[in-house]
């Protein structure tokens, strides 16, 4: 695996805080349900990175990511994305759950 595979690299700081800052309202409802540990005290971050990829929602102790889809997912384009994601998610050991 080449030297991408970092977490929460510091060329898309920025983006995150974007990110973090604008939930959709479906973000910002399943955030409450996850944040503080109330998921089985399992500890999630929101819109944390892996490599060139911004997660949704990630919990480390269990490697899985949560992505909730949105309308830019649902085109040829957003498809292939995933696809390519996906792939690279699964290649460095993490399970992604979407929504």
């Amino acid at each position: 695996m080449p030297n991408t595979f970092r977490h929460n690299r510091q060329e898309l700081k920025q983006t995150r805080k974007q990110l973090r800052g604008n939930l959709t309202p479906a973000e910002a409802a399943l955030w409450k349900a996850l944040q503080g540990g109330r998921l089985d005290n399992r500890k999630f971050r929101r819109q944390h990175s892996v490599g060139p990829y911004i997660l949704d929602f990630y919990c480390p102790a269990e490697r899985l990511a949560v992505e909730l889809d949105g309308q830019g997912h649902f085109d040829v384009a957003g498809e292939a994305h995933d696809v390519a994601r996906a792939a690279y998610l699964r290649h460095v050991g993490i399970r992604v759950l979407r929504f």
